[in-house]
């Protein structure tokens, strides 16, 4: 089997591999995304994806890298959340990936939540306060799950052109 044929392959998982990451948190979505196109770059030899494309996908991975912490910050400090409270948010969302979709979208929640009741506040402020934080993870994903397309679009431009 041809070496090229192989590292396409190899590319095309990857990026495969980092979209499904823009939505799980347990893999680095963006930066595995990026990986697979510079892995797919230099299998073509640099022939139809040049550095100029490469340079600009690297800084929207970057930027990715960069949302994951706004986002999640914003929608918690919006609310008034504690470090316990984010520290919750972070485990409830590695907690949820046993649990399916569900536990996806509910574990950030379910883990501020926690953080902001182990922090002393109310039931009511917690919620308030774990919703919030949840609020800022899916917006994260959300502009993170935009920026992964506008990458594959870019890349296949350069590709075809």
């Amino acid at each position: 089997m041809d070496l090229q044929i192989i590292l396409y392959a190899v590319a095309a998982i990857l990026v495969l591999v980092g979209l499904a990451g823009t939505i799980l948190p347990a893999l680095p979505g963006l930066p595995l995304v990026f990986a697979g196109m510079v892995l797919g770059a230099w299998a073509g030899d640099f022939e139809y994806i040049g550095i100029p494309v490469l340079v600009v996908l690297g800084v929207l991975t970057l930027f990715s890298l960069m949302i994951d912490f706004w986002a999640t910050a914003l929608g918690a400090r919006r609310v008034g959340a504690s470090g316990k409270a984010v520290a919750g948010a972070v485990i409830g969302t590695f907690a949820g990936l046993f649990f399916g979709i569900v536990g996806l979208f509910a574990g950030p929640f379910l883990g501020a939540l926690a953080g902001e009741l182990l922090h002393g506040r109310d039931v009511g402020r917690a919620t308030r306060v774990g919703f919030g934080t949840w609020l800022g993870i899916v917006f994260g994903t959300v502009l993170k799950l935009a920026l992964a397309f506008t990458m594959v679009g870019l890349f296949v431009l350069a590709w075809i052109f």
